[in-house]
C-alpha cells in the first residue's frame, strides 16, 4: 500500500524543525542534542545543546535526556544525514523526536549564537537564507 503525497508531506512534516522554529521555542521545552563528533561540537555548538554522538545515543540516552522530552537532533547541515540517523536511534528507544533541517550551518547562516571556545559569536545573517527581517 502506497502512501499519498500529502500523507508522505504530513509525515515528513511531523519529523522535522525549521531551525527558526528551534530558536523561537520557549526555553525548555526542546531538548537540543547535537549529535556529530567531540572535535565538532569543541569548534562550536548552539548554545544550550546536549552532546551525544550519534554511535553514543543508545548508550547514554536514558542517562542524560529524561523520558518524555521532546528531542530536536542536528548534525552539520543538509549534505550530512546523520541528525537522520540520530533521530533515528531516538524513535527506536521511545523518544519523541525531530530532526533540525539545515543543522548548524544554517543555524549559524540565520545569524543565530553559537558557542565556541571564545564565547558564544554570532554572525551577521545571510541575506539569502535567513528568516530575519533587514
Amino acid at each position: 500500500m502506497s502512501m499519498s503525497a500529502a500523507e508522505y508531506f504530513r509525515a515528513k512534516l511531523e519529523c522535522e524543525i525549521d531551525v527558526m522554529d528551534v530558536a523561537d521555542a520557549t526555553p525548555g521545552s526542546l531538548v537540543v542534542v547535537d549529535t556529530r563528533r567531540q572535535s565538532s561540537w569543541d569548534h562550536g555548538h548552539i548554545p544550550g545543546a546536549v552532546h551525544i554522538p550519534t554511535a553514543q545515543i543508545p548508550a547514554l540516552a536514558a542517562d542524560v535526556i529524561p523520558a518524555g522530552s521532546q528531542v530536536v537532533v542536528y548534525s552539520w547541515g543538509p549534505g550530512c544525514n546523520g541528525s537522520t540517523l540520530a533521530a533515528l536511534a531516538f524513535a527506536e528507544l521511545g523518544y519523541s523526536v525531530r530532526e533540525m533541517i539545515g543543522g548548524i550551518e544554517y543555524w549559524i547562516r540565520n545569524g543565530l549564537p553559537v558557542e565556541t571556545p571564545a564565547g558564544v559569536v554570532q554572525t551577521e545573517p545571510d541575506a539569502l537564507v535567513t528568516a530575519h527581517p533587514a
